[in-house]
């Protein structure tokens, strides 16, 4: 391949990174793979490894879009080990420009590209053309963000909001967060609507239905409730899905998200049937007297393969210049 005409797009989450590449100036996804952080020392270790494999040494230029606050030149990953410098990382890969942004931002950027086919819809209500839209997902931790339609683009948020505090609003949800508070001095979204917080939220629940904590993967939980072979585990994935419900009506609230809500993340498409008809619609327009309000916005799940990816594309146009950080050398274009 010819180096200069691919631009290198990633997604580097908190257990997996994806990678792509992108010719020209089309949006074609092409050679998109994914590796596993863990198996990688560093960001640069794994999107060498990716370069190899498809035979391509130094791409012109580079989006990355990271499960992390992306404040500055040295960032650090929130659920993983990973930090590094934005422009050293494009001085080792060889890079003429690189750009580093927030993965829920990123994924925010492409929900005006999405196609009807790309999106599953849950509960009722029509999205208005040229209004916000918000997105968030449970993975690894929790991503939330949105866009603003600004005249002939859209503005991004580059938002931490999966880490709000959470308010229960139930006593059950009470007895949980009462027992979570003797652990952890802050409970967010993010502590329950994730994986490690489907864990947290079972492991509470096993101590107060038989006195003794038990712990299980995420993997563990939604398998057992999945094939009803365990009652409490039937419990956490319902109320993860009602929190979740919670979380999202808040968002629509504040981003005033008539435009639609999207969930994207990988474990809302594991347990797609049973989310479909969990409470998180009805705990979505739960409002009061905004019910009414929320009943008129829509809920979907993205249905698609590397939606941040596409994000990624987006945020090279030179209109999203000041999204996220960039690094560059006096060559650049």
């Amino acid at each position: 391949m010819q180096a200069q005409q691919y631009s290198l797009v990633a997604d580097i989450g908190g257990t997996n990174a994806r990678f792509a590449l992108v010719a020209g100036s089309e949006s074609r996804l092409i050679e998109p793979r994914s590796l596993r952080c863990a198996d990688y020392s560093s960001i640069v270790d794994a999107t060498r490894t990716y370069l190899e494999q498809v035979e391509l040494s130094e791409p012109y230029q580079a989006a990355m879009s990271i499960a992390a606050p992306v404040t500055g030149d040295e960032l650090k990953m929130t659920n993983h080990n990973w930090s590094f410098s934005v422009r050293q990382t494009r001085e080792d890969l060889g890079l003429r420009y690189l750009k580093v942004l927030n993965d829920y931002t990123a994924l925010a950027l492409a929900l005006p590209f999405l196609k009807q086919d790309q999106y599953l819809k849950v509960g009722s209500g029509e999205g208005l053309s040229g209004h916000p839209m918000a997105v968030l997902g449970p993975g690894t931790g929790l991503g939330v963000s949105g866009v603003v339609p600004t005249g002939d683009h859209w503005v991004p948020l580059e938002s931490e909001g999966g880490h709000v505090s959470y308010g229960p609003v139930n006593a059950r949800e009470d007895q949980i967060i009462q027992l979570l508070r003797e652990k952890y001095k802050h409970i967010s979204a993010e502590s329950l609507v994730s994986g490690p917080g489907l864990s947290r939220m079972y492991e509470t629940i096993t101590q107060l239905e038989s006195g003794e904590a038990k712990k299980l993967s995420p993997g563990e939980i939604t398998d057992l409730a999945l094939g009803n072979n365990c009652v409490m585990a039937t419990e956490t994935l319902l109320m993860f899905c009602d929190i979740l419900g919670t979380v999202a009506g808040n968002l629509a609230l504040t981003l005033g998200a008539r435009g639609g809500v999207y969930i994207g993340g990988g474990i809302i498409l594991e347990i797609l049937h049973n989310f479909s008809r969990s409470g998180f619609r009805e705990r979505f327009e739960q409002r009061g007297r905004l019910t009414g309000y929320l009943q008129k916005i829509p809920t979907y799940v993205i249905n698609m393969d590397y939606p941040a990816l596409t994000g990624a594309i987006v945020a090279l146009d030179k209109a999203y210049e000041n999204v996220g950080v960039v690094s560059h050398d006096l060559a650049l274009r």
